[in-house]
Order: C-alpha cells, then structure tokens, then sequence
C-alpha cells in the first residue's frame, strides 16, 4: 500500500512567496500615489470652487477681483476656502488675471509636496468668448515625481 503525503513541497512554497513578492513590490508604489493624488484632491475642490467664484464675479462686472488671499477672497466675492490646521491647502491667493495659486500642505504620505503650489489660470477662448481654465505648467507640483501628481483639467 502506498501512502500519499499530504502538504506542498519547499518549491511550492517558494514559487507562491515570490508571486507575492513581485505582486506587492508593483501593487504599493501604486497604492502609495493614488493615495497622494486623493489627498490633492481637496485642493483641486478648493481650486475649482474659487474659480466659479470667480467666474461668478466676472460675469456681473467685467474684470477680475483682485482677491489676494483666503481671507479677502472670502470677503470679496463669498467663497469660503478653509486654509491652515488639517486642510490640505494652507494658503490660497489670486491676481487680478483671474491666476489662482493654492500652496499645498498636510500631504503625509509624500513631504515633497508640502509647500508646493497648484496653479489655475483661466484662458479667453476667442471661438465661443468664454473662458478656458487650466492647470499651469509653472506650478512647483509639476517639478514633483516628473509631473505625476498634476491633475488633468
């Protein structure tokens, strides 16, 4: 009678730990960036929300308000931005082209970003006579990760 062992062999076991291996070595670098671009997205919200401010204020008068910063921008056309403590952008600032520039902080996971800055500026289309907004290749974001983090607009 033949007695059959029951089990996995050395090799078996090694083949599976190295599968793991490669599949973790991929998996959390990719983990680790959507990680960073979620948290960037609080400030791309807080972007996207002056800018209708903006917006908003052109339309009723014709130029751009030259807000400054959080505070101003809050007096000056009603849109809240919450800077400083916890929240992802600790300082928020426009021109009067419109140029809106968030410096960035609170990114844990990767401090090179901390204190770099996310730049949105509108852009006259001549064709239908609105305006464009783009994020601005003279962000510091940009310089980051060879522009992995910079979000599509």
């Amino acid at each position: 009678m033949l007695r059959r062992q029951k089990g996995f062999t050395l090799i078996e076991l090694l083949i599976v730990i190295a599968i793991i291996g490669i599949l973790a070595a991929i998996a959390i670098p990719m983990y680790q960036s959507q990680t960073i671009k979620a948290k960037l997205t609080e400030v791309t919200h807080a972007l996207s929300t002056v800018s209708s401010g903006l917006m908003a204020f052109r339309v009723q008068n014709g130029y751009w308000p030259p807000c400054g910063n959080a505070t101003l921008i809050m007096a000056s056309i009603g849109v809240g931005v919450a800077t400083g403590g916890s929240s992802r952008v600790s300082a928020i600032q426009t021109d009067n082209s419109g140029k809106i520039t968030a410096t960035i902080a609170n990114v844990t996971t990767s401090p090179a970003i901390d204190g770099t800055t996310l730049i949105l500026t509108p852009t006259s289309d001549t064709t239908t006579g609105g305006i464009t907004w783009g994020f601005d290749g003279a962000s510091t974001l940009a310089g980051v990760a060879g522009g992995a983090y910079m979000p599509k607009r």
